[in-house]
């Protein structure tokens, strides 16, 4: 089942022929803990960016910072997301800054305009740390810092306790030796760390079925899968994010979250149809995150039969719309161009 070179995930039409490819792979985890589909390169190591956000917010959970703080499902799923930072997103991001009696500016995670296009257009110049679509985490981790009695400048340090904590957990989720991961710095200055895409997988399977860890991360897990499945639009947005779309087209079934450079993950609850659940991980290896990462995540969604033709159709109009030139008309198509074996 595993092919160790990767393969073309996605194509882009015009006219007649092919015009672009691009290459990546899939991993597919029950929650058994075994592999039931892979394309591609699934041993390639990469790091995991934003989509370890959940796995960051269990260790708010663990370290004892949301009972201390009693923080709300939405402030955990917050930190859980990459929010467009439209003013919801950081208001709550403040909620929590209130409850640990920090101000915005101890937050290091940077600036950068927001997601949401509606939001860059009313801030204009007036955004702040708490736009940053990290700010939720960054949070969570100066509650970290709070109750474990740490630093707090230096909290997002590869070497500080709050990020061997979350270190610790990432390693236990994907059965890998601590000191096996590779760290480096993330784009909001906190410390990332790299697994393969077959453990990225697993971290998500056992995300959403958690029954192999121990009792105090299977209760973690479980209360973040579920801030994450009640309150979707704060782990990306109300609209025109496809995290949230995806988890609003399968309510109170299905997890989903974005990392950077093409990186994406899914955890599909226990079903019918899958009962252990599965874990799913994706990687465009040209980083690319709009149009082939789409096409690839639809393509699984829809191989794997969880949604009608009716709300695959819909995702698609959203999310992989027919290519037009300049003057409207129809030129091409972007589509995803592999078969699981699920079998």
């Amino acid at each position: 089942m595993l092919d160790k070179d990767n393969v073309v995930l996605v194509e882009i039409t015009r006219g007649s022929i092919v015009e672009s490819r691009h290459r990546g792979a899939i991993a597919i985890v029950d929650g058994n803990n075994q592999l039931v589909a892979s394309v591609g390169d699934i041993d390639f190591v990469t790091y995991l960016r934003s989509s370890a956000k959940p796995h960051q917010a269990i260790s708010v959970i663990t370290s004892g910072a949301t009972k201390h703080f009693d923080f709300t499902k939405q402030e955990i799923a917050l930190m859980a997301g990459s929010h467009s930072g439209e003013s919801y997103h950081a208001d709550c991001a403040l909620r929590i800054l209130e409850k640990i009696k920090l101000p915005v500016n101890a937050l290091c995670c940077g600036i950068h305009k927001p997601f949401s296009h509606k939001a860059v257009k009313e801030l204009g110049k007036n955004t702040s740390e708490l736009h940053n679509n990290c700010s939720g985490k960054h949070a969570g981790m100066l509650a970290s810092a709070l109750v474990g009695d740490y630093s707090l400048e230096d909290y997002y340090k590869i070497d500080h306790p709050v990020q061997k904590a979350i270190a610790k957990i990432i390693a236990e989720f994907a059965n890998v030796d601590v000191n096996a991961l590779i760290a480096s710095i993330d784009g909001c200055s906190a410390a990332t760390f790299a697994i393969t895409i077959a453990q990225m997988a697993l971290i998500y399977a056992r995300l959403i079925n958690p029954k192999d860890l121990r009792t105090e991360l299977q209760e973690a897990a479980k209360l973040v899968t579920q801030a994450m499945l009640e309150f979707p639009e704060m782990v990306a947005s109300k609209s025109e994010r496809i995290d949230t779309d995806l988890m609003c087209a399968l309510p109170g079934k299905l997890v989903a979250k974005a990392g950077a450079e093409g990186v994406y993950t899914i955890g599909l609850l226990p079903s019918t149809k899958y009962p252990s659940g599965l874990g799913i991980a994706i990687k465009i290896e040209d980083g690319d995150i709009g149009r082939a990462r789409n096409a690839a995540i639809l393509g699984t969604i829809e191989q794997l039969g969880v949604l009608d033709s009716l709300a695959i159709e819909q995702l698609k109009t959203n999310y992989l719309p027919p290519i037009k030139n300049h003057r409207g008309l129809f030129v091409g198509e972007v589509r995803p161009s592999f078969n699981l074996d699920l079998s």
